[in-house]
């Protein structure tokens, strides 16, 4: 082991702790993104070519990668119980008033926030994180370390401190507002069905196998309760301001997210206040919680089967509220998407003017009942845009029939489609639908694909409007003398147009097909095709089988990209394209540092422990190898791990491919 890098290896590993602490936590930066990511990947660098300094609570460990096949169940030290609810004054009286009888002396109360996520037990040993529980049924959980150890505001080591050598922490993962409506934005321009609420979302993600896509998911956590053995704090204020000091991220003293009150007056002040106030905060709470603040009160009072009695919650109603829907339209998505949207009598909710609620799609109308006419419900929650949730029948006209559902496209008049096993209706007409002409164009030119300045929605309706653009190839065939006799088309602005488009040509492989728009291809899609295809011209040759044997693309994806290329007008597209200038084939002398693993293919396959599988392929990339998803005669080699499957070993020994282990790879690439 080097000394020199043993020391630096810790050096790094605490700089970057703090700074992630100092930007997620304290929400202070204090340096720049990319001097964070230079020390990040300083770190990776160490750790790869001494994999003994690898920690298992490393930074790196940070962005995922580590594939779970099975989440093991662990029993609680102590029971996550769950509280009793309350939804009015009296009965919050009725609480205080039996822990008044149970204890002769003054009691003060702690009023926090209900954060609508999911609950999680972080336990900590010499200050590390080594586990992380779901609640599960309250005696057992399941063991989330791997995902836990991706959410940035959750520290993996402590600040020094006071803390016991060994404590829980109980807290709520949950999903921003912000962040949650990004991911439903990135799926409505993939065509995909939207998510429902933040809570069940930051659920299902939580649970998802691989933590690399829990790291892009962007969950955050509040940390609110310490169990430890022996007396460490006389209450539990004064823990959690300890917890702080820590390196936790604690309700903050500040806004009025946590406070303290000696009356059930003060605690109903504290409800009132974020009744009203909690459609201003950036994640969803679902009421408030009320806790006995001294810890030997609260022994004193003890637990039943199911709760504590020195804890209550109160429950806030759910904001909906009834009006006509005069209305039902159908929007088209670029995809051909077709969503039905109610058209609404105004009405106020959660603090805007609603007009406007999603009815999803011709399931959810079935399922409801909703009719033209009807009195219904609406709820805002999470989602882009409030929804119709039910109706209230009684209030139903006799003559008020059953709503049929579109059978054409609302814009161009074509057809629907509805593909067997999917929820959505679809316009098939790609080339001659205007909203799909526009939103493709739109797509096309924005920031994570051909990130083209000088161009936006107004000025691409225009263009077309103009007869200048029908297509994102029509891009490419602009000249200044069209541009400039339209109105808002001063010379500076034509100028900079072109020179945008005349830029985006320099953009990847990777970037051009994103844009191209193929339904379920996003970013990460796009960038493991062209990474294992290299040049467009493969890609359109591979059929449904060759597809899916990339790693990550299934059925749906491969039937999507194969379809896309057979289609005459798109080859034409690729063909206009191509002789414009654009990127068709990935250029790796960007990342790579070697060719020692040159021409090779490898299929990596199990649980690692030096490095997660990601880490793995990226080193395999950047050394010249490319990763393949299955076994085939075309394999050089099997990278194994534990709880590699025996059919894999099985294939791989028939085909006499060498199955090497995870040091034998870094003796490789050494």
């Amino acid at each position: 082991m080097s000394i020199e890098a043993f020391h630096r290896v810790k050096e790094l590993t605490s700089e970057l702790n703090e700074h992630n602490h100092n930007y997620y936590v304290l929400n202070q930066p204090t340096i720049s993104d990319q001097e964070f990511d230079a020390l990040l990947k300083e770190l990776e660098k160490l750790e790869i070519e001494h994999p003994e300094l690898a920690d298992p609570n490393s930074p790196t460990k940070r962005v995922g990668g580590d594939i779970t096949d099975k989440f093991q169940k662990v029993a609680h030290r102590f029971p996550m119980l769950s509280l009793s609810n309350s939804y009015s004054k009296e009965e919050i009286a009725e609480w205080s008033d039996r822990i008044k009888k149970s204890i002769d002396e003054d009691v003060e109360y702690i009023m926090e926030l209900k954060y609508d996520g999911v609950a999680i037990s972080l336990t900590y040993e010499n200050g590390k994180l080594v586990r992380g529980v779901t609640r599960g049924d309250g005696a057992v959980g399941e063991d989330v370390t791997t995902n836990v150890r991706t959410i940035r505001t959750i520290p993996l080591n402590l600040k020094p401190g006071n803390y016991p050598s060994s404590f829980d922490i109980r807290g709520e993962i949950f999903f921003p507002l912000e962040t949650f409506a990004q991911l439903n934005r990135d799926r409505k321009e993939l065509g995909e069905e939207l998510y429902a609420n933040p809570r069940n979302t930051a659920s299902g993600t939580l649970k998802n196998q691989d933590s690399k896509l829990v790291a892009d998911r962007k969950l955050d956590c509040f940390l609110y309760y310490v169990f430890a053995d022996g007396e460490n704090f006389e209450n539990h204020f004064d823990s959690l301001l300890n917890a702080k000091e820590w390196g936790f991220k604690v309700p903050p003293t500040e806004g009025r997210y946590i406070e303290k009150t000696n009356s059930v007056d003060g605690i109903m002040d504290f409800i009132n206040h974020w009744d009203s106030a909690r459609k201003e905060l950036p994640f969803e709470i679902d009421g408030v919680v009320i806790k006995v603040n001294d810890y030997r009160q609260q022994r004193v009072l003890g637990l039943t089967a199911k709760s504590p009695r020195w804890a209550i919650a109160y429950k806030f109603k759910a904001e909906r509220v009834a009006t006509v829907l005069h209305e039902i339209t159908y929007q088209v998505g670029r995809t051909g998407a077709i969503t039905p949207v109610a058209n609404l009598e105004p009405v106020q909710l959660a603090g805007t003017t609603v007009k406007r609620a999603s009815l999803h799609n011709a399931d959810q109308i079935e399922k409801l009942d909703i009719r033209e006419g009807d009195t219904v419900y609406v709820e805002k929650g999470g989602e882009i845009i409030p929804k119709v949730v039910g109706v209230e029948i009684s209030a139903r006209k006799t003559d008020n029939g059953p709503h049929q559902y579109a059978a054409v496209c609302p814009e161009c008049g074509t057809p629907l489609i509805r593909k067997e096993g999917e929820a959505q209706h679809y316009c098939p007409n790609e080339s001659g639908c205007p909203p799909q002409i526009l939103g493709r164009i739109e797509h096309f030119i924005s920031r994570k694909a051909m990130n083209i300045d000088g161009l936006g929605p107004e000025t691409i309706e225009q263009l077309h409007e103009a007869g200048l653009v029908s297509n994102i190839g029509s891009l490419y065939s602009l000249e200044a003398e069209q541009l400039l006799p339209l109105e808002r088309m001063a010379e500076r602005s034509v100028e900079k147009l072109l020179e945008g488009v005349e830029a985006s040509k320099a953009q990847p492989f990777r970037r051009v097909l994103f844009g191209l728009g193929i339904r379920y291809v996003g970013e990460t899609v796009a960038k493991k095709l062209t990474r294992h295809f290299e040049t467009v011209e493969a890609l359109a040759a591979a059929d449904i089988e060759t597809l899916v044997q990339v790693e990550e693309i299934g059925d749906r994806i491969a039937e999507s990209v194969f379809e896309w290329f057979r289609d005459e007008e798109n080859q034409l597209l690729v063909k206009v394209l191509q002789e414009a200038g654009l990127q068709f084939e990935e250029n790796r002398s960007d990342t790579q540092t070697s060719a020692v693993l040159e021409g090779k293919a490898f299929v990596v396959s199990g649980v690692f422990s030096q490095f997660s599988r990601d880490d793995l392929k990226a080193e395999i990339e950047k050394h010249g190898g490319r990763n393949v998803g299955s076994i085939s005669s075309k394999t050089d080699y099997v990278l194994a791990g534990d709880k590699m499957g025996p059919s894999k070993l099985k294939k791989a020994e028939k085909l006499e491919i060498p199955v090497i282990s995870e040091e034998d790879f870094i003796q490789m690439i050494s």
